[in-house]
């Protein structure tokens, strides 16, 4: 992980994404500022759209999990709460198969996820409305059938089913309809939520608005309503190519007049262009926060659009998402210790727990015996994994983590090795 930018005028919290691809472990992953880990959770599945929520009133951590190929994915959706406990585990009903491209808790306690069908030669995509309590469908919609073949950009591929509409994001709207991305028909929708009937299109082969200069978008993703006249959304732009740039646009909708204009549009130093993926999060401080998708960087920048905060993980590696969220772990079980002998009286003491948001201080206790262990050394937290160089002849140790109420957890003791 390497940071590029890190300026004082960032907003404060983590930065929450899910490497994958070119990486030894994949699974959700908190780090700070710094780019040091803050908390992880290896996991033999793909990870998506890992970010913090709210349900039942409560901040949790969220994402979907499963495999994926050719950008669909089968699985389902987990939801940990700030004992990174389990609160729930969903699946898609009615048979289908939950996929990576939503998870989004609504005020009302539902989840909106995304699925893919195939039917025939044609890969059908849509989403469905669950209760997280329950599991229940409570409104499910499907592209096929209310929108056209015709309205796609995507060309078939030999005798691959094709993938014509290619949703990716679904957002619940104040009025209570929907608001949905679709990749390969470069639009975004407005579903009722009554009748499923498209009310209108922004973007692509039939657009019901005018689209001002620069609002034009294409391959995108996460479409957002940010206010009652304003969406966001992620304009990748390529695959293939049709745009020099990705761009994160602020788009004001005239609904009555039906014309689009263009609030502002955010864009990278290093002018990347995104072939698949992205996201654009804005910030409580009016900053905004951009995933880029397919290329392994995430950037905060201001309301002008200055960078101030920017970084990257390895080449070849992407995330689906990236956000950047205020987080207050509080993990269950004791921090981790291990102490290492080097010789000529030398220990060093590693301290650690994972998820831990509140520890600023170490405390290393020491001793000959397990019953005559007494404080040795307190020293500041830095990073995840915490080294203390020690002198001493003492064999076993033990560590304190100490946070604003004092020490909150003791781990086990080991014996130096």
């Amino acid at each position: 992980m390497t940071i590029e930018v890190a300026s004082e005028g960032a907003a404060p919290g983590y930065v929450f994404i899910a490497p994958k691809k070119a990486v030894r472990q994949e699974g959700p992953l908190i780090v700070d500022d710094r780019g040091q880990v803050v908390w992880f959770h290896p996991l033999p599945l793909g990870v998506a759209d890992f970010r913090v929520q709210r349900y039942r009133g409560r901040p949790v951590l969220t994402w979907w999990q499963g495999h994926s190929k050719f950008g669909r994915g089968r699985g389902n959706y987990v939801i940990l709460d700030s004992a990174y406990r389990r609160v729930a585990l969903l699946r898609a009903g009615n048979g289908l198969a939950g996929d990576e491209h939503e998870f989004t808790i609504t005020p009302r306690n539902t989840a909106l996820i995304t699925f893919y069908e195939g039917r025939g030669d044609v890969i059908d995509s849509g989403f469905q409305e669950l209760d997280i309590a329950t599991g229940r469908v409570l409104f499910e919609w499907h592209a096929l059938g209310r929108i056209a073949l015709a309205e796609s950009y995507a060309k078939r591929r030999g005798k691959a089913p094709f993938d014509y509409f290619h949703i990716n994001s679904v957002e619940l709207g104040g009025d209570g309809n929907l608001l949905i991305s679709a990749r390969n028909t470069h639009a975004v929708y407005e579903i009722d939520r009554r009748t499923g009937a498209v009310l209108w299109r922004l973007g692509g082969r039939r657009s019901t608005f005018d689209m001002g200069p620069g609002t034009t978008f294409a391959w995108q993703h996460d479409a957002r309503w940010r206010s009652p006249t304003t969406i966001s959304l992620f304009d990748d732009g390529a695959r293939p190519q049709v745009e020099k740039e990705s761009r994160a646009l602020l788009l004001h909708v005239d609904l009555r007049r039906r014309r689009v204009t263009l609030v502002h549009a955010y864009t990278h130093p290093k002018h990347l262009l995104s072939t698949s993926q992205g996201n654009m999060q804005v910030l409580p401080d009016r900053h905004v926060f951009v995933g880029w998708g397919a290329e392994p960087w995430f950037t905060e920048l201001a309301a002008d659009g200055k960078v101030v905060f920017d970084g990257h993980f390895i080449k070849g590696a992407d995330s689906y998402r990236a956000y950047k969220f205020e987080w207050n772990g509080h993990p269950p079980g004791r921090p981790t210790v291990v102490a290492h002998k080097s010789g000529d009286g030398r220990v060093t003491v590693y301290a650690s727990w994972n998820g831990a948001t509140s520890v600023s201080r170490w405390q290393v206790h020491a001793g000959a015996t397990p019953a005559e262990m007494k404080p040795l050394r307190t020293v500041e937290r830095a990073g995840f994994e915490t080294a203390v160089e020690l002198r001493t002849d003492a064999k076993f140790f033990s560590v304190g983590a100490i946070g604003p109420s004092g020490t909150e957890a003791t781990s086990g003791t080991v014996a130096s090795g």
